[in-house]
């Protein structure tokens, strides 16, 4: 059984319950995408049973990927779109650009002798884009996801400044780190971020993430490898060459670098958007041959997409378009807990509980 149909087996155990919820609680949630990458939230909210109004996504190959799989180009360059302009949603989705505080974004930008964070003109201020929809739009609630490095980016000022900011227009904020384990074969962690409209529903979301419905059984490396990968994705003798050189020497020094052989019955480490460089952080090992990296599609099913979904690029940019996704079950589970939220909530909202007693 593949991670996909592993992760649908949790998918359908509340899909019932949501259904009935969104019955009782009226018309379907709608909600936005935006810094929408490859589509890996709108799946998630899709399956939630939410309808998706408005997605955006500046990178040329993303939209490609986007369009070929939703049917739906994304609008290009967040900062140049009016808020207004926008459709109303239910509900805003959003995983803002995270090099501006991940790690490895960090170093570069340091070795670059540029600017991080905040700081950033050109990526760490999108944060305040999202800010400016919120308060324009008022959504009932919102889900953002970013790098766990964003808890610590500048010793914590970042993280809380945008809670302090989430908080100022009046939600109530809740996060966690999440890791993708149990849903997918990779240990992926990242930092969840949800909040509901505190002017619609005052203090009594009472949301928690240990709520996530998990598939029955873990999945394992095995379960996404394809049966016959092309050769060419076999590293060359040289390149593993350099790559056992390159380890030896780092851990000559005490370091930890270096390539990683996953375990067929265990997890990878996680993916990254330089995995096209040379795959050596999540290597396959052939017996009587050179180890390989994964095939585009496998790392496809290492973030939990399903095997229909269409990958119209080159392998450079899929490797990269993957490495910056989401795990697309996990992400599942979270939209399931804050449609079946909302739906809870608006049976009880005051601002609306006059036009459902009508309708019954």
């Amino acid at each position: 059984m593949s991670v996909s149909d592993l992760c649908e087996v949790a998918i359908q155990q509340n899909i019932l319950s949501l259904r009935t919820a969104r019955k009782a609680g009226g018309a379907g949630l709608k909600f936005i995408d935006l810094f929408a990458g490859i589509g890996g939230m709108r799946i998630a909210f899709e399956r939630a049973g939410a309808e998706c109004v408005y997605s955006n996504e500046w990178n040329k190959y993303s939209q490609k990927t986007y369009l070929a799989n939703f049917h739906d180009m994304p609008e290009g360059d967040i900062t140049k779109v009016k808020e207004d302009d926008i459709p109303d949603h239910d509900i805003l989705v959003a995983g803002f650009p995270c090099q501006p505080f991940s790690i490895a974004g960090v170093s570069k930008k340091k070795s670059l002798g540029r600017a991080t964070g905040f700081q950033d003109k050109t990526q760490g201020t999108l944060f305040f884009d999202v800010c400016r929809i919120l308060r324009a739009k008022r959504p009932k609630a919102f889900m953002l996801e970013n790098v766990k490095n964003l808890t610590s980016h500048d010793h914590g000022n970042t993280f809380k400044i945008i809670l302090g900011c989430l908080e100022e227009l009046d939600y109530q904020v809740f996060w966690k780190i999440l890791d993708g384990q149990d849903f997918v074969p990779q240990h992926r962690e990242r930092i969840v971020i949800v909040g509901f409209d505190r002017k619609r529903y005052g203090d009594s979301a009472e949301f928690s993430f240990d709520e996530l419905k998990k598939p029955e059984r873990k999945p394992v490396m095995k379960d996404i490898l394809e049966r016959t990968p092309d050769a060419k994705y076999t590293l060359s003798d040289k390149l593993w060459q350099y790559l056992q050189d390159y380890a030896a020497k780092h851990k000559a020094k005490g370091n930890g670098f270096g390539f990683g052989i996953a375990d067929p019955d265990g997890i990878s480490r996680t993916l990254s958007a330089r995995y096209y460089k040379d795959g050596s952080e999540i290597l396959i090992a052939q017996k009587g041959r050179n180890p390989r990296r994964l095939t585009p599609r496998e790392c496809a099913r290492l973030q939990g997409f399903p095997d229909d979904f269409i990958i119209p690029v080159s392998d450079t940019q899929a490797y990269r378009q993957f490495g910056n996704s989401v795990v697309v079950p996990l992400m599942t589970a979270v939209a399931q807990l804050v449609t079946a939220k909302l739906n809870e909530l608006d049976g009880s909202d005051v601002h609306g509980r006059e036009q459902r007693s009508v309708a019954c």
